[in-house]
């Protein structure tokens, strides 16, 4: 057999299995199957009319092209005029009849912009304008689309309801030191610093760490006292014992008081009542673990008392400070949930509450200070550290009325959504807005429960059905207009 034949045989299976299938309706999308053709009559050739839409694959595959082009096996795509383009509303696809039936008002701009024409004509990038014919062009407002078009634009609706308002806000912040897990080491007397521990600014000390060793004369003297007085209370005659038993306990009680009053020691204090001995030196040790942040004193230093020897923060919590702007403040409230991030420790989550909002705007920059508490076991957060807070606002109860963000067309002076009315007719309408939060708008007046709006293809659906001249309350040209 030759190559002439092999290759005539070739197409011609082909051509028998492309019309082999017929195009069909499936749960509103297209599908190929077996059992009718596919190729169009020559009445149906003549019928055809108006612009190439698209091109559509030979084989009945689900394919389209905008632009002329082969399949695989090299058969070019098959040409979609706009008399032929697929509808769904029951509307006849034969343009010729359609023109017969229905008469044509107007032509609109393809690009969907607010510009009619009395007479066919093209736009400045040589596209036809679209015929619109007597009752498409609804006069309640509405807009109406063919749903073959609707499809291939990828048009989303959603069913409007009631939803919790939940809102993230978000807010540069700054990790600051925990202000009641400060303490000092000051003095209330004065002497000599007579030794100082391994304790040095910036490292991390445990509870009862010796920090400073002092000699302070005030101190030796009230405890002196303390240990005559306590002598004086156990002397043998039974006399003076009867009458130092009834002064002896006001005696010692005074003599302690004094020396906690100088701020000395527990420790020191039972030293002298124990032994009855009053050592030369005392020693300050760290109240709690903690960071040194200050260390203002070195060995054989003479201090006043008031001067601040040491100072320690507890780091194991530490305030977020997050600055929010003015029109989030009424959202944030005490106890809500809050995330905080930093540049150091990329990719880490820190989890808090919210403590305190400061009642007070900065005038400078027109925020709020809102604290928040974390947990700092592991000490990852700094002092001064820059970051960044999430608080979740909305406690879950707050039920509104709300859209996607993505549904509403924001003109500046309004906000519209597009309502499906059904038949590919949709209907736009002014919204006022509330609270927008995550992904959600909320939704005042304008629409309501159970109400269908577009989500995803409102701006394609814009252009196509010149949706701004609805807005806009174009009308339609009058008769003296279309008149050629």
């Amino acid at each position: 057999m030759s190559q002439y034949m092999k290759r005539t045989i070739a197409v011609a299976a082909l051509l028998v299995a492309a019309g082999a299938g017929v195009w069909g309706i499936r749960h509103g999308s297209l599908s190929f199957t077996s059992g009718g053709h596919t190729g169009m009559t020559d009445a149906d050739k003549e019928k055809s009319s108006g612009p190439i839409v698209y091109y559509r694959d030979p084989q009945g595959k689900p394919f389209y092209s905008a632009a002329p082009k082969n399949d695989d096996i090299g058969q070019p795509y098959i040409a979609v005029h706009a008399s032929e383009d697929l509808r769904f509303d029951g509307a006849s696809t034969n343009s010729s009849t359609a023109s017969a039936d229905r008469k044509i008002k107007f032509y609109r701009n393809p690009m969907g912009l607010p510009d009619t024409s009395p007479t066919p004509k093209k736009d400045s990038m040589g596209m036809d304008y679209i015929a619109v014919y007597a009752g498409e062009d609804s006069d309640d407002g509405t807009v109406k689309v063919s749903l073959g078009k609707i499809q291939r634009t990828g048009v989303e609706t959603t069913l409007i309801g009631k939803l919790p308002f939940t809102r993230t806000i978000k807010a540069p912040a700054v990790v600051q030191i925990d202000e009641r897990r400060v303490s000092v080491v000051t003095p209330r007397f004065d002497g000599f610093v007579e030794s100082i521990g391994t304790a040095t600014t910036g490292t991390q000390v445990e509870q009862g760490s010796p920090l400073v060793t002092v000699f302070g004369q005030d101190v030796l003297n009230q405890g002196v006292r303390l240990v005559v007085e306590q002598n004086a209370g156990g002397r043998g005659d039974e006399a003076t014992a009867l009458s130092d038993s009834k002064l002896a306990p006001v005696g010692v009680i005074g003599a302690r008081r004094r020396l906690l009053n100088l701020g000395v020691p527990e420790d020191y204090i039972g030293v002298v009542a124990r032994d009855r001995r009053v050592p030369d030196t005392l020693t300050y040790r760290a109240a709690n673990d903690g960071v040194i942040l200050e260390r203002n004193v070195v060995a054989g230093q003479a201090f006043k008392s008031g001067d601040t020897l040491f100072r320690l923060a507890d780091l194991s919590v530490v305030w977020i400070m997050a600055d929010i702007s003015e029109g989030d403040i009424a959202a944030v409230k005490p106890g809500q949930l809050a995330t905080v991030t930093t540049r150091a420790h990329p990719g880490r989550v820190f989890t808090g509450k919210v403590a305190v909002v400061y009642p007070q705007v900065m005038k400078e920059t027109r925020t709020a200070r809102v604290r928040i508490e974390l947990q700092n076991n592991d000490l990852a957060l700094l002092p001064e550290m820059y970051g960044s807070a999430e608080i979740a606002t909305g406690d879950g109860n707050d039920a509104v009325v709300t859209v996607p963000s993505s549904a509403i067309i924001d003109s500046g002076s309004q906000q519209v959504v597009l309502v499906a009315l059904g038949e590919g007719r949709y209907d736009p309408r002014r919204v006022k807005l509330g609270r927008i939060g995550d992904g959600f708008t909320e939704i005042i007046d304008g629409v309501s429960e159970g109400d269908k709006v577009v989500t995803n293809g409102n701006f394609l659906l814009d252009a196509e059905s010149n949706l701004q001249a609805a807005l806009k309350s174009f009308a339609a040209p009058s008769e003296a207009e279309r008149a050629p």
